[in-house]
């Protein structure tokens, strides 16, 4: 049986055609309409080449037949694999179109500067998004998500956390701090499976031990309720918490008394959608370890 010649890139009829991508110019900016990009075009291009390089080498009985079916599961594969991206890509041009065009001085504005009035510190979950629920725009919040949404005391040192509160009350000078807590979180949950000899370690483990004295509260107040209600305990407990941990650095301390500053607790419920708000009272507030915060301008939002 003959075998056949060996592909190569030249004769890939995709090889020889030059990537090309849509440039977006002034024209487009003014009206809003935009040509379809090529991305998919050429990411389909190049793994045909990949493809194409491999096939040259495959051994005899390699059929024309065997590497078009292979070259057409091949160019499956790269659609569904760009399939992710295509809501994205969606949404992306409903922003520009709906939002960054019809509102291009304020969004001039914002990238030479910003001044958010508020830093919300706030959980990595998923489905609790404060830009989503709360309606936060650009420009409005300074953001910092984590698990847990929870706030390391001044002297647990260095962490992407106390960085952006240092940014944010510092150098932006936000007046107001926003914790928001959750329903269903599980950071909390895992602190509150931890036990207090417990020694194995972890990455979630290590940072959620943070929140242990809330963890010790709500065991406490809520030692003859469910599990699931003890966690629950603990994600409004861990708010106040990270309240008291803010007031152990300086800086955010001495605004707070200054009436500079003011700092809130937030908890979202995302099974009945609610939202609890409360701001702390400094003068009321005990400072001591494992003291009490006094809270005021309570509201519930359902």
């Amino acid at each position: 049986m003959a075998v056949p010649a060996p592909f190569s890139l030249s004769s890939d009829p995709l090889a020889s055609k030059p990537a090309t991508s849509t440039i977006f110019g002034r024209d487009a900016l003014k009206t809003g309409k935009f040509e379809p990009t090529h991305f998919r075009f050429f990411t389909a291009s190049r793994r045909n080449q990949g493809f194409t390089l491999k096939a040259s080498m495959g051994p005899p009985g390699f059929t024309a037949e065997k590497l078009n079916n292979n070259k057409l599961q091949t160019l499956a594969d790269v659609e569904d694999g760009c399939d992710i991206f295509h809501d994205l890509k969606d949404r992306f041009f409903s922003f520009k179109r709906n939002k960054y065009l019809k509102n291009i001085e304020q969004f001039e504005n914002l990238a030479k500067a910003q001044a958010p009035k508020f830093m919300v510190i706030a959980c990595a979950d998923s489905r609790v998004c404060p830009s989503n629920i709360l309606g936060f725009q650009p420009g409005e919040a300074f953001m910092i998500r984590n698990v847990a949404n929870l706030v390391p005391s001044f002297e647990s040192g260095p962490s992407e956390t106390n960085a952006a509160l240092e940014f944010a009350v510092n150098t932006l000078l936000v007046e107001n701090i926003l914790v928001i807590g959750h329903s269903c979180c599980g950071g909390i949950r895992a602190l509150m499976s931890m036990e207090d000899d417990d020694v194995e370690k972890s990455f979630i483990k290590s940072w959620v031990v943070i929140g242990k004295n809330a963890r010790i509260k709500a065991k406490a107040a809520a030692s003859n309720l469910s599990f699931d209600e003890q966690c629950k305990h603990c994600e409004k407990e861990s708010v106040n918490h990270s309240l008291l941990s803010l007031l152990t650095y300086p800086w955010i301390e001495e605004k707070v008394a200054n009436g500079k500053l003011s700092i809130h607790g937030g908890y979202y419920d995302f099974i009945d959608c609610s939202f609890e708000k409360w701001t702390l009272d400094y003068r009321g507030t005990k400072l001591e370890e494992n003291g009490r915060i006094a809270a005021k301008n309570k509201i519930f939002w359902c």
